[in-house]
């Protein structure tokens, strides 16, 4: 049995969640609306403020989505609830963000600055010169969002210049020697 795919979902009071045919799931709360349809085979049902995900027998895909199919409802309650957000910082002299209404303008050291759009339900907020917020209440989006903030320049071994995830340890080189 699927260890988190067994687990109920507690229902805070101030979302409501809907289960339509071919489980698509709608999960309203404080923070918005979240939409998803789920894998068809697996039931999910409501039993008493918790929400439950059963599968119909032990093959292995549908052992495989059981696990994520809990997750994913999860994540969308915690969503609406709390809301998710990634913080990514900015090292290099010279490197920068800075916001202009829905558009982030980053200062990377190439030739032209870089200008990334805030997708649909995903915000970002610059604090300082070198510190992105990214914030949402979806967390698929909210993490690749981040994702390609971060590809635009990715933190090298040897200076630690670039983009990272604010709790992303960089493994550092030792640059080269010279003649003893």
């Amino acid at each position: 049995m699927s260890r988190i795919g067994k687990m109920p979902i507690a229902v805070p009071a101030d979302v409501t969640v809907d289960i339509a045919e071919n489980n698509k799931v709608t999960v309203k709360g404080p923070k918005g609306t979240l939409e998803r349809v789920l894998a068809p085979q697996l039931t999910i049902k409501m039993e008493d403020g918790n929400i439950v995900v059963e599968r119909p027998n032990d093959l292995k895909k549908n052992k495989s989505l059981h696990g994520l199919t809990r997750t994913l409802i999860a994540n969308m309650i915690e969503g609406v609830t709390k809301g998710y957000e990634k913080v990514l910082e900015i090292n290099g002299v010279g490197y920068r963000a800075a916001k202009q209404g829905k558009s982030l303008n980053l200062t990377l050291g190439y030739s032209h600055p870089v200008v990334l759009e805030d997708p649909e339900g995903v915000e970002t907020v610059v604090e300082g010169n070198n510190k992105i917020i990214v914030r949402g209440i979806d967390k698929e989006k909210v993490g690749q969002h981040a994702a390609e903030i971060r590809d635009k320049r990715r933190p090298e071994p040897y200076k630690g210049k670039g983009i990272k995830y604010a709790d992303e340890v960089i493994r550092r080189k030792a640059g080269k020697t010279g003649k003893a």
